[in-house]
């Protein structure tokens, strides 16, 4: 057992792989890894490994696609009014800011997650907001994150030594051990073909509002917090 390391091992995650011995020690490493233990169905195979077992599940992965999109097509919210006005008036105030933010067909997951909302009375967005810490391999959501606010502090219950969640922070250990100046938040560029994929890198000193002007939104931002000194796929534009 990979968890417990004590008994032998009954069980193996379809997600992640990992062995376990019992119901708690399935239930442990689900909470550690942030595992929700459901085969990765897209998950990459190389063409040395590819069998007639993958090109099944592949079929039958397009197959439940269909039946998904034929789905939320005919969904009542789909045509609802009050839907569509909320959506409209969501992309023109953030038009407004110079956002560009695009919404997806009911049925997607980034729509049935996107709690964003737009206070009148305040003027001001309160975003839902998804962190990737891909040297953990971790990522945690956020709901009602104020436009206002600085990526800095947005960040600071995750990484800061001091502030951060003791669980979060031991499982960040490798961000909170390393100086603040290593600490880079990426966002990828939308729109661009898969082969050239690129990020913008943003300011952490300045607020939520001002980093998201003049980008494209699919649905609401996700953020990537990488560090300098460790060697990233990630691009940056102009790199």
């Amino acid at each position: 057992c990979e968890t417990c390391s004590k008994e032998e091992a009954k069980y193996r995650c379809p997600r992640c792989m990992k062995y376990s011995c019992s119901l708690l020690c399935v239930k442990k490493h689900k909470l550690a890894l942030s595992c929700n233990g459901v085969r990765d169905k897209t998950a990459f195979v190389s063409v040395n490994e590819f069998t007639d077992l993958h090109l099944l599940s592949d079929y039958r992965f397009l197959e439940d696609v269909g039946r998904t999109a034929d789905a939320a097509a005919r969904h009542c919210i789909v045509h609802s009014p009050a839907t569509k006005r909320f959506l409209y008036c969501l992309r023109n105030k953030a038009r407004g800011c110079n956002i560009e933010l695009k919404t997806l067909p009911v049925g997607f997951t980034k729509r049935r997650e996107n709690s964003t909302t737009f206070n009148s009375m305040e003027n001001k967005f309160y975003w839902h907001l998804k962190l990737i810490f891909p040297h953990c391999h971790a990522e945690y959501t956020l709901k009602g994150v104020p436009d206002d606010k600085t990526l800095a502090d947005i960040l600071k219950p995750y990484i800061d030594p001091v502030e951060s969640d003791p669980v979060v922070c031991q499982r960040l250990k490798i961000y909170t051990a390393s100086p603040q100046s290593d600490v880079r938040i990426l966002m990828k560029i939308e729109n661009r073909s898969r082969n050239s994929v690129r990020y913008n890198e943003l300011d952490a000193s300045r607020s939520l509002l001002d980093n998201l002007k003049g980008k494209v939104i699919i649905e609401y931002p996700t953020l990537f917090v990488v560090l300098k000194t460790l060697k990233s796929d990630m691009v940056v534009l102009g790199q």
